[in-house]
């Protein structure tokens, strides 16, 4: 029998404000090195305590409602969400029910629509902590009380793919719009998958759903996925029932894990938030929201692409993360600026271009296995732009480039032309210096020589290297190339 797949996704992402949701404490976004550093009465629940909303955490959950094309509620409440957990300091959590801050909306992919359900906020849990060996358990508040956004989609997805993408691309407008960091391998942002299979012909919502939890980095998200589907498939195959649970994924094993019997809206009693009054908001209120949001991926691409001229591939790289996208822009705008003054003479399109690949290849090598940051806080936009510039007026071949692009970056010594003098890098296209390292190349490779003028090319490569080798690098190799194939007739 065949069975079709009914996927719907949950994303959550702590926000990075100042201080927690309800109350004063600061927000570390449970990263802190030391427990239970940054609690206080009211997120540790003591008695008589009450919340505190704050102001920034519900503007930054609207904000991302408004870049996913949702609808702001101009009236809002929270909710109490009732479940027990030692991690929960109250016995239950502020949450939001029936009357979220954002609804509808949609994020778009390739040119299909994920559509967006809702969009909330509420608070983060503690972190429970279980020592090795030991009978107890131990919890760790300075999570509890963090902003948490929560994102819940209608089921759209078809795949595992398509679920890691959405996240993938859903992360990218949280830090355009720097609202989070959503660094996945430190929890601050988590995504949950609720899957359902059903047969051919079989209404559409009438699988059984499972929720796998907590998933934390892309490719588990797909692999979680895929592996789902190939299971229920298996079980409703061989004639038995899905049970509507809770799973996590066993990233060793390949694998998910039942964990708990999966609660539905009427088990966590929700009811209105009682110490928190409801919300009300003005349309001036929202329009001065969407007038504060920045440019968002979709439209930096486009762009990029028109302003630039780069192709579609390259755009997607250099905007991939909001600092690397203004880089690029100030490098950009660094050598318009040397056009403008006459500083350098290549066409704008090369340079861009140049400063593109540089930026990708070179750049992003340097980039792996370090801080990017520390990087671009050694090369400047303007002595990358200044970098660029030497190169497209052809002062110095690649060879040396790329040695004036490493030193940049290892020894903080960003004026590149200062590098370029201190090594001795400058280009030779003098053809009488070239016309004798030429001669002494032929003089003595008279092998290469008579397999080049057998027909053998590759010799002729050979013999450039050669020419090269004898100038240190410093030969310009269209120069060179010429003054060989005129001696080599």
């Amino acid at each position: 029998m065949t069975y079709n797949v009914v996927i719907g996704m949950e994303v959550h992402a702590e926000l990075k404000t100042d201080s927690k949701m309800f109350c004063l404490c600061k927000n570390g976004l449970g990263i802190e090195k030391n427990p239970n550093v940054h609690i206080c009465p009211i997120c540790t629940a003591q008695p008589g305590t009450l919340p505190m909303p704050n102001a920034r955490a519900i503007e930054a959950v609207q904000k991302v409602g408004l870049a996913l094309n949702c609808s702001v509620r101009r009236s809002s409440k929270f909710d109490r969400k009732n479940y027990f957990y030692p991690d929960i300091p109250k016995g239950y959590q502020i949450s939001q029910y029936d009357e979220p801050f954002c609804e509808g909306g949609a994020l778009e992919l390739d040119g299909k629509k994920f559509r967006i359900t809702r969009v909330h906020l509420e608070e983060d849990t503690g972190k429970s902590m279980h020592p090795s060996g030991a009978n107890y358990t131990l919890v760790d508040f300075n999570r509890a009380g963090v902003p948490l956004m929560e994102l819940v989609t209608e089921s759209d997805f078809s795949g595992g793919k398509e679920a890691s993408l959405f996240c993938q691309k859903l992360r990218q407008i949280l830090r355009y719009l720097d609202v989070s960091d959503a660094d996945m391998e430190r929890g601050q942002m988590r995504c949950e998958v609720n899957i359902s299979l059903y047969s051919e012909g079989a209404p559409r919502l009438s699988g059984t759903k499972v929720e796998i939890k907590n998933l934390n980095s892309f490719k588990s998200i797909e692999r979680a996925v895929e592996y789902e589907i190939a299971r229920q498939t298996e079980l409703l195959g061989a004639g038995e029932k899905i049970i509507q649970e809770t799973r996590g994924w066993n990233e060793t094993k390949g694998a998910t894990v039942s964990q708990r019997k999966k609660e539905s809206a009427h088990d966590y009693r929700y009811f209105p938030e009682p110490d928190i009054p409801p919300f009300q908001f003005t349309e001036e209120y929202v329009e001065r929201l969407r007038l504060s949001l920045p440019e968002l991926p979709d439209a930096k691409i486009k762009r990029f692409m028109s302003e630039y001229g780069l192709p579609a591939a390259d755009v997607l790289i250099l905007t991939g993360e909001k600092e690397d996208a203004a880089y690029c822009e100030q490098v950009a705008s660094e050598l318009s600026s040397k056009i403008n003054s006459k500083e350098m003479l290549a066409p704008i399109e090369k340079a861009v271009k140049l400063a593109a690949n540089y930026f990708i290849t070179e750049m992003k090598r340097e980039f792996k296995g370090g801080d990017k940051n520390v990087l671009i806080r050694r090369i400047t936009p303007e002595n990358f732009a200044e970098f660029v510039a030497i190169v497209a007026d052809e002062k110095i071949n690649s060879s040396a480039a790329q040695v004036v692009l490493k030193e940049m970056g290892k020894r903080g010594d960003g004026d590149p032309s200062h590098i370029i003098e201190r090594l001795n890098l400058s280009q030779v296209s003098d053809t009488s210096a070239l016309d004798k390292a030429v001669s002494v190349v032929l003089a003595t490779n008279e092998k290469s020589v008579a397999d080049y003028r057998a027909g053998k090319q590759n010799a002729f490569q050979f013999l450039i290297g050669q020419v090269m080798k004898e100038t240190k690098g410093r030969a310009n190799p269209k120069v060179a190339s010429e003054i060989l194939k005129k001696k080599l007739q």
